[in-house]
């Protein structure tokens, strides 16, 4: 009889596991569909260089994981891939002049599916995002394939943005963590999300991994209940490292900052234990495919740029000068860098940027104020750095969604940093968190909006938002129809995340610090 009755540390195992697992698969819904109808709010290739991310996608999908280049910096690699796929370049026409609406675009030719030569500049580019997403256009084509490749992108980047708020909802003070993640859900990040580009990919992996890495750290004394987690630290760190060419610098800085946080004991509880030492290997194992890619095909060949004398020392200065242009990137610059967020939606994530990162800053514990100081310097630094290594090849080239991992990374540092102070409660505390929360979906709401417009009417030198009721261009089931369906997602996200920060009959008690906590404190 008794070996029926599973011993308490199988239980408590397996009720974490379901707790992580329970809290991932609940934000699932919301997050997949606030992606899958950004699927259809931007027409077609109008997200940056998603015609070359296309085709690469479709000519791997087809057997063809690298093409001909000409072996020069910034020649396209020849691909062959079905006719319509070649000529959609033709779909970015809006490309750059935010006054030209989507109807500029001609229609797609479903049956031109004879193979020819199509060029590039992600031809050289690791595979494993490429194989995944191309599938669809295996047995669709034209209109339908291409939503559908965008869907496959959304759905796979919001599994992995689940996992890394259900991380930070099962960590034993998950107030500042949950509401940190929620800040770090950008317009950007969902927009990017609904597209066919690997930058979506690479940024939830990022927040993925490290998340799910700070829960398995917190847990080190009992393993056995943050197995899921441990999974999820592997698989996210494998796919990571093959996403982009500079994927496995934020591997590297995701798995360090985990580790400034929590201290060198969990990552050696890890190392002994069976399943995390396989996870561990995983990565190991995803570092070294992407190495051994990036040797092959030399991916970084395939940068788009022209060479300049600039002086490397020059374009280090301007990067740091520039740094606050690029960070509107962080936020939304939609489009071709054509369609930027008006200045209401960049104020409101910029005052909520700063909330956290001047959080982060003043933690009692030196171990989090160390990190959050090390993710401060690296989101200044290494802009500069790349742009000043590449200036003199390829010129001046670094847009701020280049970064967004990293600086996804770094408020997600804040916010475990945060972990220790108390969460506000009383009847003020929620008044204004009821407060942000709407403001946050109005600001969502807002830029959905703001981009329907720029496609549908085009951003004019007048005010046109009437116009938009006689539109030039119309996306599936209608810009109306997508906004209220996306306004609704959004409420249903409100809600849930307030009743997440304020359960019901839950009181928040601070929590002192042991002698060892003040003792790591100033």
């Amino acid at each position: 009889m008794s070996t029926l009755i599973p011993a308490p540390s199988q239980s408590r195992a397996r009720s974490g596991a379901a707790a992580f697992l329970r809290r991932s698969l609940g934000v699932f819904p919301i997050v997949a569909a606030l992606s899958m109808l950004w699927v259809f709010a931007s027409p077609l290739m109008s997200v940056p260089d998603e015609p070359a991310h296309t085709i690469k996608a479709v000519s791997v999908a087809h057997g063809q994981l690298n093409g001909v280049s000409g072996g020069q910096q910034s020649d396209l690699t020849i691909v062959r891939v079905p006719g319509y796929i070649a000529n959609l370049g033709g779909q970015a026409c809006m490309a750059w002049r935010a006054t030209v609406t989507a109807d500029c675009a001609p229609p797609i030719q479903a049956s031109a599916q004879e193979l020819v030569d199509a060029g590039t500049s992600a031809g050289n580019y690791n595979p494993m995002y490429y194989a995944v997403v191309g599938l669809p256009s295996q047995f669709l084509s034209g209109a339908k394939a291409l939503y559908a490749m965008r869907g496959v992108s959304a759905l796979i980047c919001a599994a992995f943005l689940s996992f890394a708020i259900g991380a930070a909802a099962s960590l034993r003070r998950p107030f500042w963590p949950k509401s940190v993640t929620l800040v770090a859900v950008t317009p950007m990040v969902l927009y990017l999300s609904g597209s066919i580009n690997p930058n979506a990919l690479e940024i939830v992996t990022t927040a993925a991994l490290f998340m799910s890495a700070c829960l398995v750290f917190e847990n080190y004394r009992n393993l056995a209940n943050v197995r899921l987690a441990m999974v999820v630290v592997g698989v996210s760190g494998a796919v990571l490292a093959n996403t982009r060419a500079m994927s496995l610098l934020w591997l590297a800085c995701a798995v360090g900052a985990a580790v400034l946080l929590y201290g060198w004991k969990p990552l050696l509880a890890v190392f002994k234990n069976r399943l995390g030492l396989a996870m561990m290997a995983l990565i190991v194992l995803g570092c070294a495919l992407s190495l051994a890619w990036l040797v092959m095909a030399n991916s970084f060949q395939s940068l788009l740029g022209t060479p300049t004398d600039i002086p490397p020392a020059q374009a280090f200065a301007r990067m740091l000068d520039e740094t606050f242009k690029y960070s509107a990137g962080y936020v939304g610059v939609m489009g071709w860098l054509d369609t930027p967020l008006p200045g209401a939606i960049m104020a409101f994530w910029n005052f909520a940027f700063a909330a956290v990162i001047l959080g982060g800053l003043s933690v009692r514990r030196l171990r989090s104020r160390i990190t959050v100081w090390a993710g401060l310097a690296a989101v200044l630094l290494v802009p500069a750095v790349v742009q000043a290594q590449a200036v003199q090849e390829i010129g001046y080239i670094w847009q701020g969604r280049y970064l967004l991992a990293l600086f996804v990374l770094f408020l997600l540092a804040c916010g475990v940093a945060l972990r220790t102070a108390p969460a506000p409660q009383g009847a003020r505390a929620k008044a204004v968190a009821r407060w942000l929360i709407a403001g946050a979906v109005g600001v969502h709401i807002y830029a959905f909006l703001y981009v329907l417009r720029r496609y549908v009417v085009g951003l004019q030198e007048h005010t046109n938002w009437t116009e938009m009721f006689n539109p030039l261009w119309q996306p599936p089931f209608s810009w109306q129809g997508l906004s209220l369906a996306y306004l609704a997602v959004l409420t249903i996200a409100a809600v849930v995340a307030y009743k997440s920060l304020f359960p019901a009959g839950l009181k928040h008690t601070p929590k002192r610090n042991s002698p060892k906590e003040d003792m790591l404190s100033v």
